[in-house]
This record gives C-alpha cells, sequence and structure tokens, in this order.
C-alpha cells in the first residue's frame, strides 16, 4: 500500500510539473507577440495646391443633327445631293412630285379673283358679308397650304452641314425612312458621363480639353461646358454633361472616339508618395499606415489625381500633420508598435 502511495504521489508532481513549464511557455510567446516593435520611416503630410483635372471619355455628335424627311408622300422627283455633300442654309436638298404644289397655286389665283369680284359686290349691296367671310376663309387657308407645301416639296438645307445618310434615289415613292440625314460637323457635341463626386464642382462655362488618338496627345482641340444635367444615375452614380467643341476645321467627326480632360480649378489637398499606399491583396481596396502616438493605424483611402510618382488620397481620417509611414509599411499590421527612425 505505501508502494501505491508513493507511485501515486510522483506522478501528481510530474503532471503539475508539466502543466507549469507548459503555462511558462505560452506566456514568454505572448510576450513576444505583444512587444514586436516595427523599424519604419515616416513622413508628415501637408496639403498641397493642384489643378484638379477629370479624365474623362465620349463619342462625338454632330452639334445638330436633322432628318431630312417631308410632311407629304409621294415621288421623289430629283435628290440634289449625295453622301459627304456640304450644304450651306438654304441649299436645295430634295424636289418632291410638284403636282398637288401646282394644284394648289392655281387654285389659290382663281380664289383671289372671286374675292375680289365678291367684295366689289359686297359694297354695293349684291352680296352678304357670310359670303364674303366664307371665300375669305378658303382663301386664307389656301395660303397657308400653300406655303406648307412649297416647304414639303421644294426641302432646302435648315442649317450648314454634311449630308450623311442617302436613303433613296430619284424617282423612288417616299414614304416612311428619311430621304437624307443632315449633320452639322463645324460644331460638334458630346454628352459625357462624369462621376457624382464630382457634381457640385462641375459648372457650366468650364473648360475641356478634347485629344483623339487619330491625331495624338499634342493635338487639343478646345471645349466648354454647355450644359449640366440636373440628375445622377443610381445605376453607375454619374451625371451627365454637355460639351460643345468648336470644329471650323473639321479635322473632327461625328463619331469619333476622343479624350476629354476637364478642368475644376485649384484645390488643396493631401498628395502622398505612390509607394506609400498599400492595395488589399484579392481587392481594389487602397489603405495606408500612419503614425498614432507610436502605434501603427489602418486607414483605409480613395486614391485621386495622380502625379508621377506621387498620388492624392481621401480619407476623412486623415488631417494634414498626420505622419505617414512611407518605409517599412509593408511589414505592419493595425496596432503594433513603431521604431521610428530618421
Amino acid at each position: 500500500m505505501k508502494n501505491l502511495n508513493y507511485i501515486i504521489t510522483i506522478s501528481l508532481i510530474a503532471f503539475t510539473t508539466f502543466t507549469s513549464c507548459g503555462k511558462k511557455d505560452n506566456s514568454k510567446e505572448n510576450l513576444a507577440s505583444e512587444e514586436r516593435i516595427e523599424r519604419v520611416k515616416v513622413k508628415k503630410m501637408e496639403t498641397t495646391t493642384i489643378t484638379r483635372e477629370v479624365l474623362l471619355s465620349a463619342t462625338l455628335q454632330g452639334y445638330e443633327t436633322q432628318n431630312v424627311a417631308p410632311s407629304v408622300t409621294g415621288k421623289i422627283e430629283h435628290i440634289y445631293v449625295e453622301e459627304g455633300a456640304k450644304v450651306r442654309k438654304g441649299d436645295n436638298l430634295v424636289r418632291m412630285d410638284e403636282l398637288q404644289y401646282k394644284t394648289s397655286k392655281l387654285t389659290y389665283a382663281n380664289l383671289g379673283v372671286e374675292l375680289s369680284r365678291v367684295e366689289a359686290l359686297l359694297k354695293t349691296g349684291s352680296a352678304t358679308q357670310q359670303a364674303y367671310d366664307q371665300l375669305k376663309l378658303s382663301y386664307d387657308q389656301t395660303a397657308e397650304n400653300i406655303d406648307f407645301l412649297e416647304k414639303n416639296t421644294y426641302v432646302k438645307a435648315p442649317f450648314d452641314g454634311v449630308i450623311a445618310a442617302k436613303n433613296y434615289e430619284d424617282g423612288e415613292l417616299y414614304g416612311g425612312q428619311p430621304i437624307l440625314v443632315l449633320t452639322q460637323i463645324s460644331t460638334l457635341k458630346a454628352e459625357i458621363a462624369v462621376p457624382e463626386r464630382f457634381f457640385p464642382m462641375v459648372k457650366a462655362g468650364m473648360k475641356l480639353d478634347i485629344r483623339s488618338e487619330i491625331y495624338g496627345q499634342n493635338q487639343v482641340f478646345a471645349a466648354t461646358v454647355e450644359r449640366v444635367f440636373p440628375t445622377i444615375d443610381p445605376a453607375s452614380h454619374t451625371f451627365t454633361i454637355k460639351v460643345k467643341i468648336p470644329n471650323g476645321n473639321d479635322m473632327l467627326r461625328p463619331g469619333m472616339y476622343v479624350n476629354a480632360k476637364l478642368f475644376l480649378g485649384q484645390e488643396d489637398v493631401i498628395v502622398v508618395p505612390y509607394q506609400a499606399v498599400l492595395k488589399l491583396q484579392g481587392a481594389d481596396n487602397r489603405y495606408v499606415y500612419i503614425n498614432n502616438n507610436g502605434v501603427a493605424k489602418y486607414v483605409s483611402v480613395t486614391l485621386g489625381q495622380r502625379f508621377d510618382d506621387q498620388v492624392e488620397i481621401i480619407s476623412d481620417e486623415i488631417k494634414p500633420g498626420d505622419e505617414l509611414i512611407v518605409i517599412g509599411q509593408a511589414r505592419l499590421v493595425d496596432g503594433v508598435k513603431l521604431n521610428i527612425v530618421e
């Protein structure tokens, strides 16, 4: 019995010793983790005055485009222009069947003679006022109809432009599809989507630079914001601006894809070295670390405008005077202690 008690006592002592040693080792590991210190370099952040620029893209359109589609149907007697032809305001474009127009002119002339006769009879009391008024109404209505038929029989260009499409030939029966499409190219326009965060800054009259890859980056076309649309698209979170582009040399054409640089004036922002900004693996989220009283603080940021090796960062948690970690940031985690070196 003594031997059994002795064995149990020895076993308890061994178990207690083993357990005690295990606890001691874990404490050392925790202490080492808590005392982790990373050597870093920091840079104090300051505001920089920049010229705010927004890079956008667009497809050009003719400033005015009109379908040449007369309001009378019938045979097309003659089309004066071909696709690609330049026309001036007032130039003849299309002549429709003239029969209806000429018939109305004859009717109008006869009504004029009859009206003069009834007017003379009215003065002598041989015609009633009612007969005169009815004839005068027919006379005036025929005059209006002649104006309408003249405009739609002899169709003229409403503005300077280029014939973009021709859908009929002489002698064909017109119906439905426009005969021609006239597009203005001496002035162009573009409707451009702009990110919603710039909505408070964009105003009518602001300037843009337009560039086309066809002509290279050195060829710049000046443009102006003509209109800011009042609503935000909830799907894309953008708003639309209408841009007017003078094109006196005809180098640009409707349908061209162009890049646009919108100038929003000067603004004070925080600009930091691009390599100081980290990217979350597997996502597009960007973040930096700042010195928070000797401890690393994780701050999510949005990238703004880039200037060579510098980039604008945007965050409500960052202010001028904060110390940004610019070397050693890749090894950091939120809350780790810092050893700041010069």
